[in-house]
């Protein structure tokens, strides 16, 4: 009896210890730490998006956001800044080197800012995709954005605006009237701008007081980082560059060959890209496929409609897969002038020919040189005698050789009966004339 009593308590002790054992295990915090590398864009808002999803599902405690960027796209830093507004995980942005221009509006948006030593944050001037000072506009809703993230987290404004405004004095921080804010990790805690400057992520976890939870890291997938690439603004007009010459080139080629398949593929990478960035949906490649198909037609259904049906619905679909339509506008220019100047080439100095076309226009021509010939060629007649069967006046028919042939003088007229001989003859034209004293 006291075996099974003994027995008993030892599974009692066992259970005890496992439950104890799954509360500290329940206990353990979940911390997320995300890169945020490179340009700012719309393939890091979707990657970001993906990452605080995942945090969300794993109810996360913290997500650590690395930053070191030389800022971009400020559509792409506003939707980035609303996933961290939404998101009910505590955030904070880890400034390992630079957070620039829109990377600098990023960090204010998070809930904490560390720093290391040598970081940077700050210079956001808004800029337009040719790298010019943005409208008044644009830089008003700048301003205005940059005040509001550092309002929501407590900071003084005045320097979030000074990053984004020369016209700011603040001669203390480096940024006297004419020049940009950028701190320094020093200046950002003097400033309130950061919580703490730290030397690694050691110390940053320490600091937070998650040196033991669980720290789970997040990385692009190579799709991911492909779209980031692809939609890259630089790259864009490039994609479309290339695929401008490829079909260019393509006219000009027998057959399918190389430019044609270049061409395709660097609008395949366009929408790829921008299908997996979310930036768009299928409906901006299915609006493309239509487009492609009602030009093709145009080509054997001539009339011009069907034509210029496709070729809008192409250029909707290319503007409906970005979120920037100036910077579309700005990439299709510089697409299609290069595209011409190609085509100008090819066709003047090259001396090529579009061989596209060749299968749908006649260009065979029946030349005498190559042995044809419009009528029967009578050269058999020439020197034969024959009798006028009509009066030629000057044309009318004759008995020679015993066929009636169609013949015409030399001028005159040759009464009925009269004997001809004949003298020319070209083609199908056979020349006469009467034999004196024929009569």
């Amino acid at each position: 009896m006291w075996r099974y009593l003994s027995v008993l308590l030892f599974g009692l002790l066992f259970t005890m210890s496992s439950f104890g054992g799954a509360t500290v295990s329940a206990n353990e915090k979940i911390v997320y730490h995300v890169p945020i590398e490179e340009t700012v864009e719309k393939g890091l808002s979707a990657f970001l998006e993906r990452a605080l999803t995942t945090a969300e599902a794993a109810d996360a405690d913290l997500v650590v956001f690395e930053v070191n960027t030389p800022g971009g796209a400020v559509d792409a830093a506003g939707e980035i800044a609303k996933l961290l507004a939404d998101s009910p995980i505590k955030t904070v942005a880890y400034v390992n080197n630079r957070a620039l221009s829109a990377g600098a509006y990023i960090s204010l948006c998070a809930d904490e800012i560390y720093m290391v030593p040598s970081a940077t944050m700050g210079s956001a001037a808004v800029i337009d995709s040719t790298g010019n000072a943005a409208s008044k506009k644009a830089q008003s809703y700048w301003l205005a954005a940059m005040k509001t993230a550092a309002e929501q987290n407590g900071r003084d404004p005045i320097y979030a605006q000074a990053m984004a405004d020369v016209d700011i004095d603040l001669p203390e921080y480096g940024a006297e009237k004419g020049k940009l804010l950028t701190f320094t990790a020093e200046q950002a805690k003097k400033a309130g701008y950061s919580e703490g400057t730290v030397s690694g992520k050691a110390e940053l976890y320490s600091i937070l007081g998650v040196e033991d939870a669980d720290i789970r890291s997040i990385e692009e997938s190579f799709p991911e980082k492909l779209a980031r690439f692809l939609t890259n603004p630089i790259v864009v007009p490039i994609l479309l560059t290339i695929a401008g010459i490829g079909i260019v080139m393509e006219l000009f080629s027998p057959g399918f060959g190389i430019p044609g398949v270049i061409g395709i593929t660097s609008l395949v990478l366009f929408f790829y890209g921008h299908l997996v960035a979310g930036i768009t949906g299928y409906e901006s490649l299915a609006m493309f496929i239509i487009g492609v198909i009602l030009v093709l037609i145009e080509f054997f259904i001539p009339g011009g409609i069907i034509g210029l049906l496709g070729f809008t619905a192409v250029v909707g679909s290319l503007f409906l897969a970005t979120g920037d339509p100036v910077h579309m506008t700005i990439s299709l220019l510089i697409a299609v002038t290069v595209s011409i100047l190609v085509f100008i080439l090819l066709v003047k100095v090259f001396g090529k020919q579009m061989k596209f076309f060749r299968k749908m226009i006649l260009t065979d021509a029946t030349k005498t040189e190559q042995g044809y010939v419009s009528n029967p060629n009578r050269l058999d007649l020439l020197g034969a005698e024959g009798k006028a069967l009509t009066d030629l006046r000057p044309s009318g028919t004759a008995l020679v050789k015993e066929e009636r042939v169609d013949v015409v003088t030399e001028g005159s007229f040759i009464s009925k009966g009269s004997t001809i001989i004949i003298v020319k003859v070209e083609g199908s034209r056979v020349v006469v004339r009467e034999i004196p004293d024929s009569n």
